[in-house]
């Protein structure tokens, strides 16, 4: 609707119908002055949106000075009307300017209410949704169907300017009721009428307003200065706030984040807002090669069909044009013949999208955004929005750069790089996979990370010391000096060391200690890639081997089922731990007299394998630990499989609880079961166990027997049924004598079959021949 001088644009946020007619509105009516809902602060940087590298999406993010934790994002899209207000903007070379309420509002604290007013109040209700009150009074149970019709589906007419007048009646009708405000618009409204007027004594005398289509009637009526005045009284004192443009994108625009956002549609809306004419057949056409490209059998004839079909179904449903609902249900039905699951990849790549914006490097931002992208720049480690994977081989110059610039970053809390599994099959150390995406918000993560330093260097250093310094947690002090090593922070791992050694000190639990030895140790084995001085580290890890050798047998006495198997799991980490600490633990010769660090781990796993519960399960060790004490030990050579045996034969007899001996046989299996193939007296003794318990104690052990089996290679499980199902096992204790003798008739037999698999001519010596005639 027109005034004398304002010309008041009612738009929905990001909505591509609201954009074309902002579009075609600006252009007829040609004003000297465009005013935009959104931040003032941001009036200083509005003039980059002329630059060329200044792509949508982005976002004008806003941060406390004092604490970038405190931040708020306003995103625009190709297609939302503000930005199409702010292109012709700066095109024409008219003055822009924001008029919402300034960011700085939104971080102060909000003012304390006296006691007895805070008693007196109630829970307030819901502010409803404007336009789902006119969906329903319109008879449309779906606000963003009905909204699509009307608005965003239309092309502008002869007066651009009649879709706002008719939005701007609509809402008049529910403000002249009351109904959808709060409080706080009452204030921004306020505001902007304060800075309308400011337009006005200005000069300026044809001036566009594009806000909002729930803010046009506060606009129209303008009341006195000293009301609006009064109202802004009421807001706290304004927080000192930096503003800079930052990249967005569709995935991010489609959550319910940041001003105006929750766009469940982003990349429809975009091909609705930048396709001429009929947009259905285009954007089924583009469904169609990312199906195909992704091995979908998909036609030219499925598309021609689609289209029919979402045209059909728009007519059946009384809308004017096909609609995304009814452009998926086309989809699904020809193009995916019905499956769900290529329906999902249309909706994630075309319906939402990867879009990801770029911010010209004249934008303002903290020195240590400027160094991160100095380093993706010189590192060819470009910002992308979509997932992709990449493998570092640590001994290149360049990949063991960009694993530093990852790891720093992460422990900067920018997890721009998540460690993956490699699809090369590699345990070697000089490798890495990372799955890289970058997200919007890490933007404030960045701004908050300033603090530690203007450099990733400087900053990750920092950062690492006082996180050392706050740590509580020795396996947290551990994990830290492994981060330090992984992202080559020499400069702090003297400092994170010192605290670990005081920690480790005083510490005597020893399932802390068990949880931060693996990860000392790692930090050593990944040291010796990077070429780090690590004899502090090794000094670290071996002084808590000991501590956890001499403190292991009685930390595990009386543990119950949730602490034994928590324990199981420190075991075989502080096992392996051992192995790759001490090259001694992999020695299998038992006779070499060695007193070195595998030997009394070996010694604190026998103690533990002998803490038998004899007066009670809170006198002794849980099976668990017992039965995975001994596997342990048989792994490494230092147990026999005849004293194995013998001790998963007293663990079985009836002397022992069902439910201990279950818990051993567990401990003892976990990890791999072949060894009962290879040793069928073990599997003898099991199955006569395990027949011989009562049906009562069956019930009872079940569960663990079950788990415990289920945990095993299925190849191992079939052979164990196998064995099982063809009858007693008592007699495969005994291995057949040999006789010494080659029983050439049988051997005779299979060498045409040999001959056939190895592409030879068969070779039967003479008297074989003579004998088979």
């Amino acid at each position: 609707m027109t005034t004398s001088e304002v010309a008041l644009l009612g738009i929905r946020h990001h909505g591509p119908g609201s954009a074309r007619a902002v579009a075609a509105a600006l252009a007829r009516w040609q004003p000297d002055a465009v005013l935009i809902e959104g931040p003032p602060e941001a009036d200083d940087i509005v003039h980059l949106a002329a630059e060329k590298d200044l792509v949508p999406p982005v976002a004008l993010l806003a941060h406390a000075v004092d604490d970038p934790a405190k931040a708020a994002f306003w995103p625009y899209a190709e297609f939302s009307p503000e930005w199409v207000a702010i292109r012709h903007a700066v095109e024409h070379g008219l003055p822009v300017h924001f008029i919402d309420l300034p960011a700085g509002y939104g971080f102060a604290p909000a003012p304390e209410e006296p006691a007895e007013e805070a008693a007196a109040d109630v829970e307030p209700e819901p502010v409803a949704d404007p336009l789902a009150l006119l969906a329903e009074a319109a008879g449309h149970d779906d606000p963003e169907r009905w909204w699509e019709d009307v608005v965003e589906h239309r092309t502008p007419g002869d007066d651009p300017l009649a879709p706002f007048t008719a939005v701007a009646e609509a809402m008049a009708a529910l403000r002249a009721e009351g109904l959808g405000e709060s409080r706080r618009d009452l204030l921004r409204e306020a505001h902007m009428r304060q800075r309308i007027r400011a337009a006005r004594r200005a000069g300026h005398r044809r001036i566009a307003v594009v806000c909002g289509a729930f803010h046009v009637p506060a606009l129209a009526t303008m009341p006195t200065v000293a009301h609006d005045r009064a109202l802004l009284a009421e807001l706290p004192k304004k927080v000192r706030t930096d503003i800079t443009w930052v990249p967005w994108t569709h995935r991010r625009l489609s959550r319910s984040t940041g001003y105006g956002a929750g766009v469940r549609s982003p990349g429809w809306y975009h091909h609705l807002f930048t396709t001429e004419g009929d947009p259905v057949p285009r954007w089924l056409t583009r469904a169609a090669e990312l199906l195909r490209a992704e091995d979908h059998p998909v036609s030219s004839a499925h598309v021609i069909e689609a289209v029919r079909l979402a045209e059909t179904l728009a007519v059946l449903r009384g809308r004017p044009l096909a609609g995304l609902t009814e452009t998926l249900d086309a989809v699904r039905a020809v193009l995916c013949e019905g499956s769900d699951v290529a329906l999902e990849l249309v909706r994630d790549r075309l319906v939402v999208g990867d879009a990801l914006g770029e911010v010209p490097d004249a934008a303002p931002t903290v020195p240590l955004q400027r160094d991160i992208a100095r380093l993706q720049r010189s590192l060819r480690l470009k910002p992308e929005a979509a997932p992709r994977d990449i493998d570092l081989d640590l001994r290149k110059d360049t990949d063991a750069a960009r694993s530093r610039l990852l790891h720093r970053l992460r422990l900067l809390g920018v997890e721009w790089g998540v460690p993956a599994r490699s699809s090369v099959n590699s345990t070697g150390t000089f490798r890495e996979s990372w799955r890289l995406c970058w997200q919007p918000e890490f933007a404030v993560r960045i701004a908050e990370a300033a603090q530690w330093g203007t450099t990733v260097e400087e900053a990750a250093t920092a950062k690492a010391v006082g996180t050392a310094r706050a740590a509580v947690e020795l396996a947290e002090l551990t994990g830290l000096v492994e981060t330090c090593l992984l992202a080559g922070l020499s400069g702090a791992l003297p400092a994170v060391m010192r605290v670990l050694a005081d920690c480790a000190a005083l510490d005597t639990d020893v399932a802390h200690l068990a949880g931060a030895l693996p990860a000392l140790v790692r930090a050593l084995r990944y040291g010796d890639v990077r070429g780090t001085d690590h004899g502090a580290l090794a000094e670290a890890a071996a002084g808590l081997a000991e501590r956890i050798c001499v403190g292991l047998p009685p930390a595990c006495v009386g543990l119950d089922a949730e602490s034994a198997a928590a324990m199981r799991g420190r075991i075989d980490e502080v096992h392996g731990a051992i192995a790759l600490l001490d090259p001694e633990a992999s020695d299998t010769d038992t006779d070499t007299g060695a007193d070195g660090l595998a030997e009394r781990w070996a010694a604190a796993l026998r103690s533990l394998a002998r803490r038998e519960p004899a007066g009670g399960p809170a006198t002794g060790a849980p099976g668990l630990l017992r039965g995975r004490a001994v596997r342990l030990l048989l792994d490494d050579g230092r147990l026999d499989s005849e004293e194995a045996g013998r001790r998963l034969r007293l663990v079985l007899s009836v002397a022992n609880a069902p439910a201990d001996a279950a818990g051993w046989v567990e401990g003892f299996l976990t990890g791999g079961g072949a060894l009962l193939l290879h040793d069928p007296r073990l599997l003898a003794l099991l199955d006569e166990w395990l027949t011989g318990v009562s049906g009562e104690v069956f019930t009872d052990v079940l569960p663990l027997l079950r788990r415990t089996f289920a945990g095993l290679e299925a190849g191992v499980r079939t052979t164990i049924g196998g064995r099982v199902a063809a009858g007693p096992l008592g007699a495969a204790t005994a291995a057949p004598e040999a006789s010494g003798e080659l029983d050439r008739a049988r051997a005779d037999a299979a060498v045409p079959v040999v001959a056939l698999l190895l592409g030879v001519r068969p070779t039967i010596p003479r008297q074989a021949a003579g004998r088979n005639t």
